[in-house]
């Protein structure tokens, strides 16, 4: 399958957030969300066997793997390499976009499906039988843009029963909706559901404090 690249960095997002991780970014999308910050996953990379990405994740010597694009799900092979992690004990994490079926994802790995908003300009592309599927273990996650999104993920969630279903993530949009203006709302509506700040960017995004 063709692999944009493979690294190990602290997870940024879901309730696995701040653990050390290491992600197989597979190349290709069948959307165009506004907020985009992958846009160099549509295209790029190079072809890897299983075998091969199983080695890379091996040697990085991180348990939690996660399993991301692009869309991952598009490419049928992916599936094989999902139920060959999980066999050998890795915690598998899929990050899919909510446009293709997640029904034959080995039932080990967690879901964290991105469920797209208005403000994506993708919520059309929705499959909405994914949160019929979802497990206990999953995780539904709502990127907002404003309070129109915010309000649609909430009629969502109630909609199809997710805050008995799942673990829920909100997040703010990087760069377009202030995080503590997210909370607010959250706060007033108690929502039963978890901030989602994409930390990873905070901390890449710092020059005030370099590595060293």
């Amino acid at each position: 399958m063709k692999v944009c690249e493979i690294f190990t960095s602290i997870q940024g997002e879901s309730s696995y957030a701040g653990l050390p991780c290491t992600f197989i970014r597979i190349t290709g999308c069948n959307l165009r969300c506004s907020y985009c910050d992958t846009q160099y996953a549509y295209e790029n990379g190079r072809e890897y066997s299983t075998d091969e990405i199983i080695g890379k994740v091996r040697m990085s010597g991180i348990n939690l793997v996660e399993v991301t694009g692009g869309e991952p799900l598009l490419h049928m092979e992916v599936f094989a390499l999902i139920t060959q992690l999980c066999n050998e004990g890795f915690t598998v994490l899929i990050e899919t976009n909510g446009s293709v079926s997640i029904r034959d994802v080995d039932s080990r790995a967690v879901i964290i499906l991105d469920i797209k908003t208005p403000g994506s300009g993708m919520s059309e592309k929705m499959d909405f039988s994914n949160l019929d599927l979802i497990k206990q273990s999953d995780e539904v996650k709502f990127v907002i843009t404003g309070r129109t999104d915010y309000e649609w993920s909430f009629d969502i969630m109630k909609g199809h029963g997710l805050f008995k279903k799942c673990g829920l993530l909100v997040a703010p949009a990087y760069g377009i909706l202030h995080p503590a203006q997210l909370v607010k709302w959250m706060i007033e509506d108690r929502l039963d559901a978890r901030l989602n700040l994409q930390i990873h960017k905070y901390i890449q995004g710092s020059p005030d404090y370099p590595i060293r």
